[in-house]
């Protein structure tokens, strides 16, 4: 009897030690004859929905199966630090915490196949340094990341079959060979002699140029890589539907090259500016046209693919002012990745005379005037403070034995010469105002050079050659205006960049005295070209004058000339034959009676045909007794 308690008393000591095996789980202790072993803990009760958290903690194998579970809390297995093959395999889990496997250093197993799983955390895989074999099979799987592949590195067990995975990014086939640019390892590596194998079979694969390296990776023949089943096929698009991955021929995906035309583009106000983009890639790149304020790009956009992987794009910007001045970026995208290139305009107005680069409107103008005048009125103050001081000290340093009384005298009489010094620059400067203000301004005109380039020109009464006037132009209707700086010497300016077809306004006044009304004056730029319009009126007129009198001559003359050259009609036969020929006439016995008296010889008319034979000969006749001297014609015409 004693004997069964101390058997009963050690058993539940090594409970104790090794903690009770949760209620719905079944736990059995493997062990060996030299007194170790294992403990494999298996929980498939139907109802359970949650991770049993009482799992003795030398456990090196857990198989949660056919339960309810929905998910994996965080650090869920954190004391099982033996734990070397974890399955969670058919059950409802959807949702694993990135931190889920925390801890889990010896792990070199992990099966999550039949669950809903449809985001998995690769990130958690640090967490498990000697995990060689992942089995993801039958779930939910939609995408896995570029930045997965850095932790699927040690795998030798790989299975993403029966998702639903479209693609793969071309960097995550990279960490295998033959696309690995690691150096194989020696062959006294233990990871030398295994093999990767990889399950990719039953997923809808678009295959395009994404998955071009996965289809190239099915067509090798490597005994270092495995695939679980070889007959991977192709779901999309519909002319590759049903091809197997060996059948089907892809192009890879290059990534896209970006040119602009110029990186740096300085253009005048109001003109007319285009930044052109190249871009190279395959599949064919769309390209987008951003700034790096964020502004939006409003302007014209123009794109042409001329051919397959090739496409450009024009950016138009008309009339810039200087809220178009920036940084332009041109992004090109692709399936193989994204590239930008920027451009920086820089708008500048150009003017005769020096711009300043603030705007000040009217009020503002004067207001800045007025503080000048009144720092010019504080400045003797400041410099005459210094001065103070020091002919206190020096009086200090030469007479040190002076009273207090007398020291105090010094300090008033020269407070008071720093007082006169003060008032007498205070009275030079105000005699100085009243000056420039008693300036008039007068006969303000305009002459045009171009629509974009007019010169003001003026005169001024009661000025002297170093009285200042202040140039100011804007828009018509516009509140701020543009200060020009002129040369004292002359009274003229000349300004640039003015846009064609617009109404401006400008103003001369004296610095720093507001204009008036009669100081401005408002001009169109397309109005400005009356004088050049007459002169070239004139210029018409002359023209036309000469044209209405050389004209006639110039008609006269090539009449003389055709009637010298053209020969004169040939005459009709008609009229040839009534000139050269003539009536033949013979004489002829006259038919009579017997004793009747009268003529007897009677003249007869020949016809046509007898009158042309006998000219024919006579003509004949001519030529032939004509060179025999002493001889007459026979037949005379």
């Amino acid at each position: 009897m004693s004997l069964l308690f101390y058997l009963y008393l050690i058993m539940s000591v090594s409970a104790e030690a090794h903690g009770f095996c949760p209620s719905q789980c079944t736990c059995v202790y493997h062990g060996r004859s030299d007194g170790t072993g294992t403990r494999s803990v298996l929980c498939n009760d139907p109802d359970m929905f949650e991770i049993p958290v009482n799992v003795p903690v030398d456990t090196v194998k857990l198989r949660i199966e056919k339960t309810v579970i929905r998910r994996i809390p965080t650090e869920a297995f954190y004391y099982l630090v033996d734990l070397k093959y974890l399955w969670v395999t058919y059950n409802c889990v959807a949702n694993i915490d990135i931190s889920s496997f925390y801890n889990l250093k010896q792990l070199h197993e992990l099966r999550l196949d039949g669950n809903l799983i449809s985001t998995f955390p690769w990130e958690s895989l640090a967490e498990m340094p000697n995990l060689r074999t992942l089995d993801l099979h039958n779930n939910k799987v939609t995408s896995i990341p570029a930045e997965a592949g850095r932790y699927l590195r040690n795998l030798t067990y790989l299975d993403i079959s029966s998702n639903k995975l479209t693609t793969l990014p071309s960097d995550l086939m990279d960490i295998w060979p033959p696309f690995s640019e690691v150096v194989p390892p020696k062959s006294t590596d233990i990871l030398a002699t295994q093999r990767v194998i990889l399950g990719l079979q039953d997923n809808p694969w678009f295959c395009d140029c994404r998955i071009s390296k996965l289809i190239e990776f099915s067509k090798i023949v490597d005994n270092s890589i495995v695939l679980l089943d070889p007959l991977v096929t192709c779901s999309g698009p519909e002319s590759l539907a049903g091809i197997l991955f060996q059948r089907a021929e892809l192009e890879q995906c290059l990534k896209p090259s970006v040119m602009t035309s110029a990186t740096k583009i300085t253009s005048p106000l109001g003109s007319n500016v285009l930044l052109r983009c190249d871009a190279t890639g395959y599949p064919t790149p769309q390209l987008t046209w951003t700034r790096s304020d964020n502004i939006p790009v409003n302007y014209t956009v123009i794109q042409e693919t001329p051919g397959e992987g090739v496409r450009w794009s024009i950016l138009s910007l008309t009339g810039i002012s200087y809220k178009d001045a920036g940084e332009y970026r041109c992004k090109a995208k692709n399936l193989a990745g994204m590239s930008e290139a920027a451009v920086t305009v820089t708008v500048v107005g150009v003017v005769t005379t020096t711009v300043l680069p603030q705007k000040y409107g009217r009020k503002q103008e004067a207001e800045r005037q007025n503080t000048t005048l009144e720092e010019s009125k504080k400045e003797p103050e400041r410099t005459t403070t210094p001065l103070l001081t020091t002919s206190t000290t020096t009086t200090a340093q030469v007479t040190t034995e002076r009273s207090t009384n007398a020291r105090v005298t010094d300090k008033k009489q020269s407070r008071s010469m720093a007082d006169g010094k003060k008032n007498s620059k205070t009275t030079s400067l105000k005699a100085a105002a009243t000056a420039e203000q008693n300036i008039t301004v007068m006969d303000l005109r305009v002459i045009t050079e171009t629509d974009e380039r007019v010169t003001l020109t003026w005169k001024t009464v009661n000025a002297s050659s170093n009285t200042a006037v202040t140039v100011l132009y804007s828009k018509y209707g516009d509140e701020e205006m543009l200060p020009l700086s002129t040369d004292s010497s002359k009274n003229k300016v000349t300004i640039d960049g003015l846009q064609p077809s617009t109404q401006y306004m400008a103003c001369v006044s004296p610095k720093g005295v507001p204009p008036t009304k009669e100081q401005c004056i408002i001009f169109t730029t397309d109005m400005l070209n009356d004088e050049s319009s007459s002169q070239f009126s004139i210029l018409i007129m002359g023209s036309s004058a000469a044209c209405v009198v050389v004209l006639p001559l110039i008609i006269f003359l090539l009449y003389k000339v055709l009637k010298l050259h053209v020969k004169p009609k040939a005459p009709k036969e008609a009229d040839l034959a009534k000139e050269t020929y003539v009536k033949f006439e013979t004489l002829s016995l006259k038919p009579r009676a017997v004793n009747a008296g009268g003529e007897l010889w009677a003249r007869r008319y020949t016809d046509e045909s007898e009158r042309l034979l006998l000219c024919s000969r006579s003509s004949m006749d001519s030529q032939m007794t004509f060179k025999s001297e002493g001889s007459r014609s026979e037949y005379l015409c």
